[in-house]
C-alpha cells in the first residue's frame, strides 16, 4: 500500500475560490485557477484506490494523509515519499498495526546506534515538539541507505522501517520494494490522462459538485 497526493485545477468561480483557494504566487499576481487537493491510499499491485480525501489547497499533504490511516490495517506495509515523512505519521501508522517503509528528507539526521550485517543500521526517530508535549517518546527505526542513478546523476535514498529482522527483510529487498511506490504515480496517470482524456479535468462550478465529480471519477477508476 502507498499514500500519495496531487492537486487539480477547478473552474475559477467565486464559490470554488472561496472554498478551495488559490496557490501562492508572486506579490501582485494571482493564480489562474483555484485548486483542490487530493490525497489517496492505493494498493500498488492492482492500482485500486482504497481511500481518498479532498481538501482546500491550503491544507498540506503531510497533515491530510494521516486521515487515510483509518483504511490501513494489521500487517500491511505502507510506503510514502519523503515529503510525507513525520514522527506523527510513523507513530500513527504503527498504532494501526501496520508496517512502514518511508523515504526521509535529506535534512533529517539519524544517529547510528548499531550497524547490521546487511549495511542498514538501527536508530531513533525523535518526536516533534507538539508530540513531545503530549508525552510521546522516541521510537526505534531501522535506516536503509543506498545510491541510485537518476538522469545520469547519483542520488542518495534513505528509508526508515520498523521491519528489523534482516534475515526476513534484507535491505536490498526493501529497497527494491520501495520503488514499487511509483505505481501510485502510474495510478494518477491512469486517472488524469487515460480515464478522462480531456484537457480540463474538473468542470463543476460549485464546490459541492466539484467533490461529487472527483469522487465519481475515483469510483469509476476503482470499478
Amino acid at each position: 500500500m502507498a499514500i500519495d497526493g496531487t492537486v487539480f485545477d477547478v473552474p475559477d468561480t467565486a464559490a470554488n475560490a472561496r472554498v478551495f483557494g488559490y496557490p501562492g504566487t508572486k506579490p501582485g499576481t494571482q493564480a489562474a485557477f483555484p485548486k483542490v487537493r487530493l490525497v489517496f491510499l492505493v494498493e500498488l499491485g492492482t492500482h485500486a484506490i482504497c481511500h481518498a480525501l479532498l481538501s482546500p489547497y491550503r491544507l498540506g499533504e503531510r497533515k491530510r494523509v494521516r486521515g487515510l490511516l483509518t483504511a490501513v490495517g494489521e500487517g500491511m506495509l505502507l510506503l510514502w515519499d519523503r515529503g510525507l515523512h513525520s514522527f506523527k505519521m510513523v507513530k500513527a501508522t504503527l498504532a494501526r498495526g501496520s508496517h512502514i517503509l518511508g523515504r526521509v528528507p535529506a535534512q533529517v539526521k539519524f544517529e547510528v546506534v548499531k550497524v547490521l550485517a546487511d549495511g542498514s543500521y538501527l536508530s531513533w526517530i525523535a518526536p516533534d515538539r507538539e508530540s513531545q508535549k503530549k508525552g510521546a517518546t522516541r521510537m526505534r527505526v531501522r535506516v536503509i541507505e543506498y545510491v541510485i542513478q537518476e538522469n545520469g546523476r547519483e542520488q542518495i535514498y534513505r528509508l526508515i522501517t520498523d521491519l528489523m529482522d534482516i534475515s526476513l527483510f534484507p535491505a536490498l529487498v526493501l529497497a527494491q520494494e520501495y520503488h514499487s511506490r511509483w505505481e501510485a504515480e502510474n495510478t494518477l496517470d491512469e486517472l488524469k490522462t487515460h480515464l478522462l482524456g480531456r484537457k480540463i479535468l474538473i468542470r463543476s462550478l460549485k464546490p459541492r459538485l466539484v467533490v461529487q465529480e472527483i469522487y465519481g471519477w475515483l469510483l469509476a477508476h476503482y470499478s
